[in-house]
């Protein structure tokens, strides 16, 4: 089980390495850069479409990942 359990969070860090990575960029220039993004402090707007979508893939795939790991943890320790 704990081999199983590793093996699929191996494969989970690569497919959110994979998610995230094919995300849009939210900076339009290198003037953003060193601004650090402050013009878009009051203009923010909700995500739309595959944007939405791969947001919320990631964060599922990240809290699940999370609690692969404590899962791990707890098995190793016994």
């Amino acid at each position: 089980m704990y081999e199983f359990l590793l093996a699929v969070t191996i494969i989970l860090s690569v497919v959110i390495i994979i998610a995230i990575m094919m995300q849009p960029s939210k900076q339009n220039s290198a003037a953003s850069a060193f601004s650090g993004g402050a013009g878009e402090l009051f203009g923010k707007q909700k995500a739309r479409g595959f944007e939405a979508v791969m947001q919320r893939a990631t964060a599922i795939m990240g809290a699940i990942w999370m609690i692969l790991l404590f899962v791990l943890a707890y098995m190793s320790s016994k």
